[in-house]
């Protein structure tokens, strides 16, 4: 059995800069600015040949719970009481602060076993930083630089102090075998596309999905009301999530990984750099993920940077639903859904057919609803049509509409096939493709998506021409 270890302190003292040293990977947004972390994030960590879990947590602010600092706060008690060892932060840089007198006094009420810890030791003028840890009465502090990596052997040694030998490396197989799972990146255990034979829809497969769409539109209440806990940071603020935290979650004995991700907002409006770490950080959320829920708050949907995000995701090749959410605020639902759908169909015709499900995440209304779109639109993304049907298919629309003639030469299409899935991929070999109107291509890939029944997920067609062995040749003299 791993152990937790739970990064305290006050805000800017370096608890992301050393979560990310201990996880291997910049997953932490980090800025100069105090506050950037807001929820609480675990993931697998290594310190040398101790395995554990690593939380990431805000920074300890003294302010009442209803404000966003509040409630900051309440997620990171939540961390203190579920972690085995807490990693007491100081900055020795900059010295004691009042609140870290404060927050010392909280972490010693834990009862939990500490470790002082006195980041950017590396800084000049640290020693007397170093010198007034002590008055905490925490022990020893341990000088570490997490930036640069300098104290990690003292700090190693400080946590086998603190929990025992026993404690530390008593399943320490066990753990370095989650440690090589949780190191494969997203997508690289996806299968091979291009094996001809696909095995049937497995529905017990582990499924990613990430929740995105524009500021305060609800996704982190809707994935708080998927899994029944409020595990993430929520309220009427906009722009309240920086980090993209990813969330294990069982729905009908399917393993589920759901990532919340930070509001989206206009390109031009967003000016200041951390705000576009959370933007970034959002977009590689999204790529990673196989299915991606498109939050639209029904009382103002479709705006214009609703479809950019939509279209975003259909170019990347995710499989998009929608939730229109809060539609416990919608006074006339039945007028409003047929308004919403024929929006849908007009505005999004590059994923005909898209999944469109109203929810409500404070209400929980609609949730199963949401999920059970989820995995019919997961179930075409991974879709796979044969060569026979696909060709049987191709010569009755030659007979019904054939491709145009260009420039007097008729267009000749030989077959097709499908190369890849995850989203489905069909090449398509013809004589000229470069030739070939995109118009014509649309109304392949169209009736395509209607003849296979494959709505609402993108559909890739790539023309290709057969290599002619006489190209390039003088025709010889008799």
């Amino acid at each position: 059995m791993s152990f937790k270890v739970a990064i305290i302190g006050r805000p800017n003292v370096g608890k992301s800069t050393l979560f990310n040293r201990l996880a291997g990977r910049k997953l932490a947004l980090v800025d100069d600015t105090p506050g950037v972390t807001r929820d609480r994030r675990i993931h697998p960590a290594k310190l040398y040949d101790i395995v554990f879990d690593v939380i990431d947590t805000a920074g300890f602010e003294d302010a009442p719970a209803s404000t966003l600092p509040g409630r900051m706060r309440q997620q990171t008690e939540i961390a203190i009481r579920e972690a085995d060892l807490i990693f007491f932060l100081m900055d020795a840089k900059a010295g004691l602060m009042p609140d870290d007198r404060t927050f010392a006094e909280v972490v010693r009420r834990s009862g939990k076993p500490v470790v002082l810890v006195a980041n950017k030791a590396e800084a000049r003028g640290a020693q007397g930083g170093m010198l007034e840890a002590w008055e905490l009465g925490l022990g020893e502090p341990v000088p570490i630089s997490a930036e640069h990596g300098q104290g990690m052997p003292d700090l190693r040694d400080a946590v086998i102090a603190a929990l025992g030998e026993e404690r530390v490396f008593g399943e320490d197989d066990e753990a370095d075998d989650e440690i090589a799972i949780s190191e494969v990146l997203i997508g690289e255990d996806i299968a091979d596309p291009d094996a001809e034979d696909v095995p049937a829809y497995d529905e017990a497969k582990p499924l990613r999905i990430a929740v995105v769409g524009r500021p305060n539109a609800g996704k982190s209440t809707l994935i708080n009301a998927l899994i029944g806990e409020e595990r993430l940071l929520t309220g009427p603020e906009a722009g309240i999530t920086r980090d993209s935290i990813s969330v294990d979650w069982d729905w009908r004995g399917r393993q589920i990984k759901l990532f919340d991700t930070a509001g989206m907002r206009r390109k031009a409006k967003v000016q200041e750099k951390l705000e576009k770490l959370s933007v970034t950080d959002g977009l590689r959320a999204m790529r990673f993920a196989e299915v991606v829920i498109i939050v639209l708050d029904a009382t103002i949907p479709f705006e214009k940077q609703d479809l950019q995000i939509a279209d975003l995701i259909i170019r990347e090749g995710r499989a998009p639903v929608i939730a229109f959410n809060k539609w416990d605020l919608i006074d006339h639902p039945q007028e409003v859904l047929a308004d919403l759908r024929e929006k849908t169909e007009r505005l999004l015709p590059q994923a005909r057919g898209i999944q469109a499900v109203t929810v409500s995440a404070e209400t929980g209304r609609g949730l199963d609803k949401l999920m059970d779109a989820v995995v019919r639109t997961h179930k075409v993304w991974n879709s796979r049509v044969s060569t026979g049907k696909l060709n049987r298919w191709l010569e009755g629309i030659l007979a019904h509409h054939p491709p145009p003639a260009v420039a007097g030469r008729r267009l000749k299409i030989k077959y097709v096939t499908q190369a890849k899935t995850r989203p489905p991929g069909f090449v398509v070999s013809c004589s000229r493709p470069d030739a070939l109107p995109q118009s014509y291509v649309r109304y392949l890939v169209n009736s395509l998506r209607e003849s296979f029944d494959m709505p609402g997920v993108p559909i890739r067609m790539a023309l290709r021409t057969s290599d002619n062995p006489f190209a390039g040749r003088a025709r010889k003299k008799s």
